[in-house]
């Protein structure tokens, strides 16, 4: 099973990252990569540094188990192997799902200068942050797959990756960028999983001066 992990891994990653970029591209003649996470230090660079770290993680827990690390005993079992094969898969085919339903508006990481149209319909009616929740199911099936301290450990990162991104950089600048129209949005639907981790209403009585003009929205969809 680890050679099989190592596999999906390589394969997950270079659909969601290699092949979306370059069908974005030949699209929009634009990446969609926005990698500048600012000064060393800040917020932003700290989540850049946590996603590259559980990268390099995510690829070394299959490695470990190919080259002979045992996994943890209560998760090590055909079965929760067979399992997480299962998972992996859907967590991926998902990522790419969200991806595409992004279409143009579909960004690795912030430019806050700039505006592009907010996507909230299919999956992103059930979740604000649909492709960070599969990137997390797809990391939880590997990690079933491999159940070893190095694939437990690339978990626990992306998923404290993923929070710092979501409620530290990304949140915040859409509430600064799109004013209270993403907050109605958030105010809806959850932030990983429906129901779970909504904002408060916008206040109907307050003026919405940082609004941008119809037809433009911040850029999401990590």
């Amino acid at each position: 099973m680890a050679v099989t992990a190592l596999i999906v891994y390589v394969v997950a990653m270079g659909l969601a990252f290699g092949w979306r970029t370059v069908v974005h591209r030949r699209r929009t003649g634009d990446t969609g990569l926005r990698l500048d996470a600012g000064p060393a230090g800040s917020v932003a660079w700290w989540a850049k540094t946590a996603f590259v770290a559980a990268i390099a993680l995510g690829l070394a827990g299959p490695v470990a188990a190919t080259a002979g690390m045992a996994g943890l005993a209560v998760l090590d079992h055909p079965a929760v192997a067979a399992a997480g094969l299962v998972i992996a898969l859907s967590g991926t085919a998902a990522t790419l799902a969200a991806q595409l339903a992004m279409g143009a508006s579909w960004r690795i990481g912030v430019d806050a200068g700039e505006r592009t149209d907010l996507v909230t319909g299919g999956p992103f009616a059930l979740a604000r942050n649909p492709i960070f929740t599969a990137m997390v199911t797809t990391s939880a099936g590997l990690t079933l797959m491999v159940p070893n301290p190095v694939a437990v450990l690339a978990l626990a990162v992306l998923v404290a990756a993923v929070e710092l991104q979501v409620r530290a950089v990304e949140e915040p600048y859409l509430l600064t960028a799109h004013g209270r129209a993403y907050q109605g949005y958030a105010a809806r639907v959850g932030r990983f999983v429906p129901g779970l981790g909504r904002l408060p209403a916008p206040d109907a009585t307050a003026p919405d001066a940082t609004a941008p003009a119809r037809g433009s929205s911040p850029a999401r969809g990590r």
